[in-house]
């Protein structure tokens, strides 16, 4: 099985415009993003994005391009005009392609391979990882939960804090992390589907998948990794840049 790596990066972000291109550790943003996704070794990495500067500045940081139309309606649609401009012969319709965000300059190289290896495995079309969910942050809307079933698939994502639990028959809680991988064909469905009533409330485009009857196996990572929504964030991650043990968790809950 081949593949490539697509790392979704628009410009225009509302609450953090020109997001890809601000600094952490005197580098843009998309070039860490570019480096952690190269470090992993699964395949070329394509930057898909919808302006010019992130298109110069992802070149320079080594990783392909795609220049993307400015309407996409999420980053799986911004994947899919990516990967769609891909010879067959280059990636044929059964083989990979991981979504790394990218807006996750922390995201971990062992992840990455970990979707890998689970997309390698017969009859799996999509899979995403999941993390164990620090208890402080159940409640919040921000922090996306996934229920999982006995076959290591996901039963739903949800803002709310699930799965409930009966004080005498505790049940593991997962925190969604975003990074996903498709098959090709898969993909492509996926971006040709209408969105799902369940998708538009959650505002998670990841029911669309389980509300058409794709199937999401979720791999399990020990700790989540530190993410950008805000520039706030960036600062945090700025100031937890030179101490690595800061990096990890979030300790207070995710700009909202």
């Amino acid at each position: 099985m081949r593949c490539c790596v697509v790392i979704p990066a628009r410009h225009g972000s509302t609450r953090f415009p020109g997001k890809p291109l601000a600094l952490l550790a005197g580098r843009p943003l998309i070039c860490h993003v570019v480096e952690r996704a190269t470090a992993a070794r699964v395949g070329p990495v394509v930057v898909a994005t919808d302006d010019e500067r992130i298109v110069a500045v992802a070149a320079a940081a080594g990783a392909r391009v795609a220049l993307t139309r400015a309407d996409c309606r999420s980053g799986t649609d911004r994947v899919a005009e990516a990967v769609s401009a891909i010879p067959l012969a280059e990636l044929a319709a059964d083989d990979a392609v991981i979504n790394v965000q990218g807006d996750e300059p922390r995201v971990e190289v062992a992840a990455i391979r970990a979707v890998v290896a689970e997309l390698s495995r017969p009859g799996i079309e999509m899979a995403t990882a999941a993390a164990p969910l620090d208890a402080a942050l159940a409640e919040s809307p921000h922090v996306v939960k996934v229920a999982i079933d006995g076959a290591g698939r996901a039963l739903y994502f949800s803002r709310a804090a699930i799965p409930w639990s009966d004080a005498a028959v505790p049940l593991p809680r997962w925190r969604h992390l975003g990074l996903y991988g498709y098959r090709r064909r898969t993909l492509l469905r996926l971006a040709a589907l209408p969105p799902a009533p369940a998708e538009q409330s959650e505002r998670l485009e990841q029911l669309r998948a389980l509300h058409h009857g794709i199937p999401i196996a979720v791999v399990h990572v020990a700790a989540p990794w530190r993410g950008v929504d805000t520039p706030a964030d960036l600062a945090e991650l700025e100031l937890a840049s030179a101490d690595p043990a800061l990096v990890g968790e979030w300790t207070t809950e995710p700009s909202p």
